[in-house]
């Protein structure tokens, strides 16, 4: 990985952190996540125009990336549902990387080198660390909530997979992305009209304007990230994704006034050790 790849993919999960702070502070996170969704597909339909079609190989796997980010909005908030968030999202983003890391060997015959397996395997640790933050435990933890949270792990490594496998396809990774924001952020309107109806839509001017941010960050956060598993193996850019609970930890204590817990902080350092194992492999 390139050090320009590697600040891209930072940057990255610092919009990922950023838009997930925003669906944080919402009272109907499956109106917040289906704006966010919609907001995506808003930022790039200015685009459109000037990237290609995927093409016929990458098609695909837009069709099986739709269909696993719906699994995984809806496991998400089911397991929002069930636990806390603070708990129950670490502990969904950090099995993912491993997850990834084991099905790219088998699907893209991408085996990482023994750094990077090491810096994969201390950012994983970190963000599980991360969900006990606040001095919890994981056995305090609704078993509803870690089932949710693992099936939506399950979910973020196999749609990273898949975009992973059709971003190389396509002729530029701008199209692909906007392809995929397009046709996700319809399906997942379309699914928030079937459950909620016109009151899908029937909210507050700063419900709206939340959303379209978190919208943006979230396109140009999962964009850069595509682009760079064009450059790099997808488990590496998968696990410095997760960087982002670093950063959504970073502003929870300087614009949440969160505490920092002796959790949090071996956590950060575990994240921040394998930050360093994954430049260094």
């Amino acid at each position: 990985m390139t050090p320009f790849v590697f600040v891209a993919v930072l940057a990255a999960a610092a919009m990922h952190a950023g838009w997930n702070a925003l669906v944080k502070v919402r009272s109907d996170r499956f109106v917040s996540i289906t704006l966010t969704s919609l907001g995506m597909t808003l930022s790039v339909l200015p685009v459109l125009p000037f990237v290609d079609m995927p093409g016929a190989a990458a098609w695909p796997w837009i069709a099986t990336s739709v269909v696993i980010h719906i699994g995984y909005r809806l496991f998400l908030i089911r397991a929002y549902e069930h636990g806390d968030l603070a708990q129950a999202y670490p502990l969904a983003r950090g099995t993912a990387p491993l997850i990834t890391a084991i099905g790219g060997v088998f699907l893209l015959s991408e085996v990482p080198s023994g750094l990077a397996m090491v810096g994969i395997l201390l950012l994983s640790l970190g963000t599980l660390l991360m969900s006990l933050r606040g001095g919890g435990h994981l056995g305090t933890l609704n078993r509803a909530a870690v089932g949710y949270a693992l099936v939506t792990s399950l979910c973020i490594a196999g749609y990273t997979l898949a975009d992973g496998s059709g971003v190389r396809l396509a002729p530029t990774a701008a199209s692909y992305a906007a392809w995929l924001f397009v046709c996700d952020g319809l399906c997942a309107t379309a699914i928030g009209l079937y459950y909620r109806g016109r009151g899908l839509f029937s909210v507050s001017a700063s419900e709206w304007s939340s959303g379209i941010v978190a919208g943006v960050l979230s396109a140009a956060a999962y964009a850069i990230a595509m682009w760079a598993m064009t450059r790099a193996p997808v488990a590496s850019v998968a696990s410095l994704r997760e960087t982002s609970i670093l950063f959504a930890m970073l502003i929870s204590v300087f614009a949440l006034n969160e505490k920092i817990t002796a959790w949090r902080g071996a956590a950060a350092l575990s994240i921040v050790l394998g930050v360093v194992a994954l430049r260094m492999g």
